[in-house]
């Protein structure tokens, strides 16, 4: 057993990068754009956020994968939800859930690091991600309030947009979750979907939900629905947007609503913006590192107003959020309020 305490390693805790804290990023991304290679990409990905923003026909899906919240991306997020810079959120179950609604029940992420002995993190119950530390013990209670808000709702098959929006609907009860991206979104009507929901700290909590039950009269996930609420909003809007941090399940979840909107015999367009920042090669075939050209193919992105990003998104996030928060094209934005839309639908449904 380790000699050393979870106190000689939990100490600092991860700070949350506020894009509207400094004076101005503008002139810095616009020099990029006079530059070459990724920051070029950069600057050029940056003006179609802008121009996204300032178009009023245009619906924004953000598409987050990666772990994000954990490194810090948190606040900035959560302030393009509160400022009308994006319309509804397609995640991870990890960035949502294990991280963010974690943070909002008033738990933190710490800096730490690679190199260390993982042993002796397990034996403290301390779990890392790459060079952040998690209290492990902190995130069983995380999965048990989920759990706890499944056993108060209704037993039938939910959306995890549903569950997600009774998540926000439990911080704001509770008095807890300020600054939190589910909170933000409960409170705007920006529906969160996370089409991988089981593979997080909800499907601890829903496991338990179900075993407790004997799977009876149980809170259970609808996926379909999920498919078809992102859908209905790809339907009910003129154009949309897709701004994707990472790949994975997200990007192609947003991606298949056109072609679901057409399966669903409605004339609805190809995405007409698209930004991805992302690590990931194309080469290996993979979704991940698939150009947004190679979504063209699929009849799913225009080739247009598109632009792949090549770099990590700690670096590359939040010059370009913050470039379009200080634009300040989302003054004048509308509110969608897609939950509205989707709670709406269902009640006819």
């Amino acid at each position: 057993m380790s000699a050393r305490t979870k106190k000689d390693f939990l100490k600092a805790t991860v700070e949350h990068i506020d894009i509207t804290a400094f004076p101005d990023v503008v002139p810095l991304v616009e020099a990029m754009g006079r530059t070459a290679f990724q920051a070029r990409n950069l600057s050029r990905a940056a003006g179609i956020y802008d121009r996204m923003l300032r178009d009023p026909d245009c619906t924004i899906i953000l598409c987050l994968a990666g772990s994000l919240i954990s490194a810090g991306l948190k606040k900035a997020i959560q302030t393009l939800v509160r400022d009308r810079m994006v319309d509804a959120i397609v995640s991870t179950g990890a960035n949502i859930v294990d991280q963010d609604f974690f943070e909002g029940l008033g738990f933190n992420h710490y800096l730490g690091t690679p190199f260390v002995d993982d042993s002796e993190l397990r034996d403290l119950h301390i779990d890392r991600i790459y060079d952040t530390y998690i209290d492990e013990d902190e995130l069983r209670e995380c999965d048990e309030t989920v759990g706890r808000i499944a056993d108060s709702l209704d037993p039938r098959p939910y959306s995890s947009r549903e569950i997600i929006a009774e998540m926000g609907r439990f911080l704001e009860s509770e008095g807890k979750g300020e600054g939190s991206i589910v909170l933000e979104a409960f409170r705007k009507d920006v529906p969160i979907f996370c089409p991988a929901f089981s593979d997080c700290s909800a499907g601890f909590g829903l496991v338990e939900h179900q075993y407790k039950r004997q799977g009876v009269n149980c809170v259970s996930l609808d996926s379909a629905k999920d498919f078809l609420e992102l859908t209905r909003i790809k339907m009910e809007s003129k154009e949309t947007g897709l701004l994707m941090i990472g790949g994975g399940v997200p990007k192609n979840f947003a991606q298949d609503i056109v072609v679901a909107a057409d399966v669903l015999g409605q004339d609805a367009p190809m995405h007409k913006y698209a930004i991805q920042l992302t690590v990931a090669d194309e080469r290996d075939g993979a979704l991940s590192g698939s150009t947004l050209k190679e979504a063209s193919s699929w009849g799913k992105v225009d080739t247009v107003f598109e632009q792949m990003v090549y770099g990590e998104a700690t670096v590359t996030f939040p010059l370009l959020a913050g470039y379009a928060w200080h634009k300040k094209g989302w003054e004048s934005r509308a509110e969608r309020r897609c939950a509205r839309l989707l709670d709406t639908a269902g009640s006819r449904s």
